[in-house]
């Protein structure tokens, strides 16, 4: 990690739903252009912690939060909303394309930020849809509406949707549990693409694809009062061969969770 640059950072970070406290001063340095997986069973934290970098947690009325979320050395919490989820962009479980054109998916949020001439919105879908790696498959019907594509499909369009606004990071929020093998391996395949431009943190129930796509590990579990915390934190490698705290093996192995 020495040599890493941090690309988002929490310290002491804790998050309540009214009273209930579900994070609990979580500190981690998630690096720059690497895929970072959060781990860890239902209801430990980690969908809520990913959701935190580009608070999409303030949607909730109930949400407080103490600590602090950075975004290179920024603090997110004083950072314009608007400004934040264009640099940081979501895919989320299920693949969820607007009932728009593929087209007009994908040149939604350049729209949004101020990108109105038709000829500069098509360079940026092209090359949004390529980087998704899903161009070939839908270049000749890009007026057809987006639902109208496969499940594996319509994530990828989610993912070129995400990045055609040009953000740092891409959270992505268990992206292939809805998809079938050969989708998911697709999805895959696109992440180790993607972290050479992006810098990417995944929540993923699925220990296999943790150790196959992601450099950095997470492992979140709750505690006596069902908040989550922070357990270890290092190389994916290392958190699979050697980790160093018993419960991080013992999930890990299959012996919970």
């Amino acid at each position: 990690m020495e040599t890493e640059v941090t690309r988002m950072q929490a310290e002491d970070y804790s998050l309540f739903y009214g009273k209930f406290k579900a994070l609990n001063k979580i500190n981690i340095k998630i690096p720059s252009n690497r895929i970072t997986a959060f781990i860890g069973p239902s209801g430990c934290g980690k969908s809520t912690f990913l959701r935190s970098f580009n608070r999409m947690n303030d949607l909730i009325p109930s949400v407080t939060t103490s600590g602090t979320v950075f975004l290179d050395n920024r603090d997110v919490a004083k950072e314009d909303v608007v400004e934040l989820r264009k640099k940081v962009g979501m895919v989320f479980q299920r693949p969820n394309p607007f009932p728009k054109s593929i087209f007009d998916n994908v040149a939604y949020g350049p729209r949004l930020h101020g990108t109105k001439n038709r000829s500069d919105l098509a360079v940026l879908v092209e090359r949004s849809l390529r980087q998704a790696a899903v161009w070939d498959e839908v270049k000749d019907d890009l007026h057809k509406s987006g639902m109208s594509l496969s499940g594996g499909q319509q994530q990828r369009l989610c993912i070129a949707r995400a990045i055609a606004v040009e953000p740092e990071v891409i959270l992505m929020d268990e992206p292939a549990s809805a998809l079938d093998p050969v989708a998911t391996l697709k999805i895959e395949e696109l992440m180790n693409e993607l972290k050479k431009n992006y810098t990417i943190a995944i929540v993923t129930h699925n220990m296999q694809q943790a150790g196959r796509v992601s450099d950095y590990t997470a492992f979140l579990l709750t505690d006596e009062n069902r908040a989550g915390n922070l357990i270890e934190f290092g190389s994916t490698k290392q958190i699979f061969t050697t980790p160093s705290d018993s419960r991080t093996e013992d999930y890990i192995s299959g012996r919970f969770g």
